[in-house]
């Protein structure tokens, strides 16, 4: 069984002095990885892995996720490979197709239906691993000038992702499709949480309950094969509260945020996290037993919150 490994997201613009100081502390509290988000609200989801890396000494660095639709594969790969030398190799790519209609609009990329968009991350991912492997396609003259100012051919430091051609790689999603080519192409599933309400506008999400996270995982592993041995489980957690009555404050979530939710519901699911440290603790050593959900990821105003239960869990 796998050791558990936790990240938490830095989202939103600070400077880089602020964004290091955060790092240190998430290094401190025991956090592997540290995640940028691909919204626009929050700023490059690139540039502040490099900030993070050379503040820490252990730290990964990832996307969770990068939106495929706000890039081609070209561009995203030279991102990717340069981050991953500017960090020695410390980058965990993270993919997903996208899911906020109003960040493409503003942005002006149609919104194409989650098929297409699905086919188009496909494509994606097999040309970012041919990149990796072996390079971006340059003419001879191209090759001739670079070699002739001494500048190494663009690949990625890391060759142990991607099924040995890069960096390890996650793919995040909840239905059949995206889950299908994550089980076949990726180093690590990612399990958002949320589900899009239906008949509701497009960004109107609820919690997943813990019985579809289970089926998700086992849906995962049928389509992996022989694979599903090797995958790593990826839970972004929604909301951690510490307390010593979880009923009662899983009633008031239910109340004023889940009303799609029974309380049952919110004590069960793996993507609120409600109790004592210890209620906490032995809740997630029950889903890594159940479903195999090894590496927990936290929203970053939870980042602190769920410090001790790291502590406790590695104690």
């Amino acid at each position: 069984m796998r050791e558990f490994r936790f990240g938490f997201n830095a989202s939103g613009l600070r400077s880089a002095r602020d964004l290091a100081e955060l790092c240190r502390q998430g290094e401190g509290y025991g956090y592997d990885v540290v995640l940028g988000t691909d919204h626009l609200p929050n700023g490059s989801p690139f540039l502040p892995l490099v900030v993070a890396a050379q503040a820490t000494e252990r730290m990964r660095v990832g996307t969770l996720t990068t939106n495929n639709e706000f890039w081609n594969p070209a561009l995203l790969a030279r991102e990717a490979i340069t981050v991953d030398h500017l960090t020695e190799g410390r980058l965990e790519l993270g993919l997903g197709a996208g899911h906020m209609k109003w960040e493409f609009d503003a942005a002006g990329i149609p919104w194409r239906p989650l098929g297409e968009r699905v086919d188009r991350l496909t494509h994606a991912v097999d040309e970012l691993r041919r990149i990796f492997a072996d390079g971006f396609d340059e003419p001879e003259s191209a090759v001739a000038t670079r070699k002739a100012f001494g500048r190494a051919e663009s690949r990625p430091v890391q060759r142990h992702g991607f099924d040995g051609s890069g960096p390890p790689l996650l793919i995040g999603g909840t239905g059949d499709r995206v889950l299908r080519l994550a089980a076949s192409t990726a180093d690590i599933i990612g399990l958002g949480g949320v589900y899009q309400v239906k008949g509701e506008p497009p960004g109107t999400f609820r919690m997943a309950t813990a019985a579809e996270a289970k089926e998700r995982v086992d849906y995962v592993r049928t389509c992996a094969g022989d694979r599903a041995a090797h995958l790593e489980f990826n839970a972004l957690v929604q909301f951690v509260a510490i307390t010593d009555d979880r009923r009662a404050l899983a009633e008031n979530l239910v109340a004023e945020r889940a009303p799609y939710f029974t309380v049952d519901d919110a004590l069960e699911t793996p993507f609120a996290l409600i109790g004592t440290v210890e209620q906490i603790a032995e809740q997630m050593r029950e889903n890594r037993e159940r479903l195999g959900l090894t590496y927990i990821t936290v929203h970053e105003p939870y980042m602190r919150t769920f410090a001790p239960v790291i502590e406790k869990l590695r104690s």
